[in-house]
């Protein structure tokens, strides 16, 4: 069985980590989603909802596992869970450059485990994590906001913010 993880902090789930999870489902028998968690990084959503909303945005995926893990490199995550694949995407130069680094890191941590890279189309190139939380809050937010992410996760950031300005 072909086994791949796809990790991230996922705050928030983008629907281009949507399009990498897709592909990879695909040519993946088994993917496990993993919620990394880093102590030193402050998220918006709790890692309580991540692990929900993906849940709830990957419903129709039946070979997909939603974990979570902490205090591990990814590799040695990989290994213990006895996944052959980690999977990334790469939007741009910059990712290539820091994936290139950390697939080389990885081998020489664990020479086992390979890793695979996915391009997404043009359509979700500019879309990250960051740069969805850096457009919340001002005038019209949501109109833009709710195109790059899932309808889930859209109305969970709209309450996050409503709950933040009272």
């Amino acid at each position: 069985m072909k086994k791949a993880v796809y990790a991230g902090s996922f705050d928030p789930v983008t629907n281009g980590h949507l399009w990498i999870i897709a592909q990879a489902s695909r040519l993946f028998d088994k993917l496990v989603v993993a919620i990394g968690e880093n102590v030193d990084k402050q998220c918006t959503i709790s890692v309580e909802d991540r692990f929900a909303l993906l849940l709830e945005v990957t419903k129709n995926y039946p070979n997909i596992e939603i974990t979570r893990f902490k205090n591990e490199y990814l590799v040695h995550y990989a290994r213990r869970i006895k996944a052959n694949y980690i999977v990334r995407g790469i939007r741009n130069s910059t990712d290539y450059e820091y994936e290139r680094s950390m697939r080389y890191i990885n081998s020489d941590l664990c020479n086992d485990v390979d890793t695979i890279f996915l391009m997404p189309p043009r359509d979700y190139v500019e879309i990250s994590s960051s740069m969805v939380k850096g457009l919340v809050g001002s005038v019209g937010w949501e109109a833009i906001v709710q195109t790059y992410v899932p309808e889930a996760v859209f109305l969970k950031m709209q309450l996050l913010h409503k709950s933040r300005v009272e």
